[in-house]
């Protein structure tokens, strides 16, 4: 039996309520198969356009194995292109981040235009036809300050995502922000247990004592539901929207993306130790009041996101192998604030610093006891990890929808 019509069986006859069959966790052809059907054919967080701040900004990223980046052009307009060469296939751009007014390959220096265009190609004949080699362009869409590509030659329809994603987050005017500080680790193990890791809360009393004291680990904050039969929150949205923040827990049809507005503990204002907002500059000036708790969004399979009054932080993942993932945090504050004026970095970061290495640790022995040829799928707790069992619904889903050519019918969780 091949990979597709396996895996294809096994997720079409897997046992609702359980964690995934072993080899979804620890074999490189069903990684290459998430890859395939997945990373390479859906939206794909990337960045935030104000790290783009002029023309000739750019930054790339490695998806799988494609090279891409991401340029601001002289018209301001941000666009991706394959970050390979169209002359013999090398890297173009080989830095993280950088600026430039062209885009020279640095192996026989073709140099493009910051629009993808092939500008000069030396010493190529005089029937050599430029237009023919310019670099190859990647499905790009912005969104709130929010950058998505897409690799696959006819993206999915992204209307549906902005249409749902900007109200809620517009507001925090992510485009005008900066990058205070970005880390990137690894966490060995699949992509798929990070997520799961990510979406419950019933580990995080006894794991994460920094962010316990400001983010409630009640089910109805984490859960499927929303939390609109919480009092609590449910006060909490309707003093948000009356201030003009859209607040309701509201999730895609497919259990794709999904958006809330949720209370932090008692008086808390931001992730930090104190519960005090870390940055004296607001993030948004079109925010009036205080105490507006945590935007979440959730944006399968590359991002969660926490916007706060004070600031925003972003979370991308990205699978690197079947065991390995990388997971890149950045720390976004108002662009006039001013480091040791507005904040201090090490407090902006120390509650998801920790957090972050604390939920590494954590995904990494859950990935070794899985490599155990004794694992079994185990049954999740219905209160506390809703939100797995949507994510792997979500996956199983998407994957059977991909594999079968049609459109399976989605059943979410809520």
């Amino acid at each position: 039996m091949d990979i597709r019509s396996n895996v294809l069986r096994q997720l079409k006859s897997r046992r609702e309520g359980f964690s995934l069959e072993q080899p979804f966790y620890i074999d490189e052809d069903y990684f290459q198969l998430d890859m395939e059907m997945i990373y390479y054919r859906d939206w794909l967080f990337i960045g935030h356009d104000c790290e783009l701040p002029k023309p000739g900004a750019y930054f790339t990223v490695q998806i799988g194995s494609y090279p891409v980046v991401i340029v601001r052009g002289r018209d301001n307009v941000i666009r991706a292109f394959h970050n390979s060469c169209r002359h013999r296939g090398s890297r173009v751009c080989t830095k993280e981040h950088g600026s430039s007014v062209r885009l020279v390959c640095p192996y026989h220096q073709w140099t493009y235009d910051l629009e993808g265009k092939l500008a000069f190609a030396r010493h190529m004949g005089d029937d050599f036809d430029k237009t023919g080699f310019n670099l190859k362009p990647v499905h790009c869409e912005i969104v709130a300050g929010y950058v998505f590509i897409c690799l696959a030659n006819n993206a999915p329809d992204f209307q549906p995502v902005r249409d749902k994603i900007e109200p809620y987050v517009a507001p925090h005017r992510i485009s005008q922000s900066k990058v205070a500080f970005q880390s990137t680790i690894i966490e060995k193990g699949n992509w798929k247990l990070v997520w799961e890791n990510n979406r419950e809360c019933y580990h995080c009393a006894a794991n994460h004592p920094e962010l316990c004291r400001t983010y409630p680990e009640a089910p109805s904050v984490t859960g499927t539901d929303g939390g609109a039969d919480d009092p609590e929150i449910a006060g909490h949205w309707a003093r948000c929207e009356a201030a003009g923040l859209p607040s309701k827990f509201q999730i895609s049809p497919d259990g794709q993306f999904r958006t809330a507005r949720m209370p932090l503990i008692e008086d808390a204002e931001s992730y930090t130790m104190s519960g005090k907002s870390a940055v004296k500059r607001a993030l948004s000036d079109d925010i009036s009041i205080s105490h507006i708790g945590t935007m979440l969004l959730f944006h399968y399979p590359t991002t969660w996101n926490h916007l706060l009054g004070d600031h925003a932080i972003s979370f991308r993942v990205l699978p690197l192998s079947a065991n390995e993932t990388a997971v890149t945090t950045k720390w976004l504050v108002h662009k006039d604030a001013v480091e040791g004026v507005d904040y201090n970095l090490e407090e902006l970061t120390h509650v998801w610093t920790e957090t972050n290495d604390q939920d590494r640790r954590i995904v990494e022995e859950n990935a070794f006891g899985i490599r155990s040829p004794a694992y079994e799928p185990g049954p999740y707790s219905t209160l506390h990890e809703g939100g797995v069992m949507q994510f792997l619904e979500w996956y199983s889903n998407f994957m059977v929808n991909r594999l079968q050519g049609d459109q399976a019918k989605f059943s979410v969780v809520a």
